[in-house]
């Protein structure tokens, strides 16, 4: 019974890192394939944010990776965000 308690650990803190980070592109290693936003499970134009250098901050982005998995030249990558930034309580 431990060993399944510790695979629900796990993924708990895989998907807390993942919720609080976002997919960074290196736009000048950015060759416009457009395979990151084929793959993206929602639909998000990956690509265009690539093409922009900007961070791919979509409401429903899931941070599930298949953008950051299937690029074949390593553009994407995630980072650790404070999502709160900047909010006041």
């Amino acid at each position: 019974m431990m060993n399944v308690l510790g695979i629900f650990k796990r993924d708990a803190t895989r998907h807390t890192i993942l919720a609080s980070g976002q997919v960074v592109p290196d736009s000048a290693r950015c060759v416009q394939c457009g395979i990151c936003s084929y793959n993206c499970p929602i639909g998000i134009d990956v690509r265009a944010h690539a093409w922009r250098g900007a961070p791919v901050v979509h409401s429903q982005c899931l941070t599930c990776g298949e953008c950051v998995a299937r690029c074949p030249r390593g553009v994407l990558r995630f980072e650790k965000t404070d999502l709160f930034a900047g909010r006041k309580s």
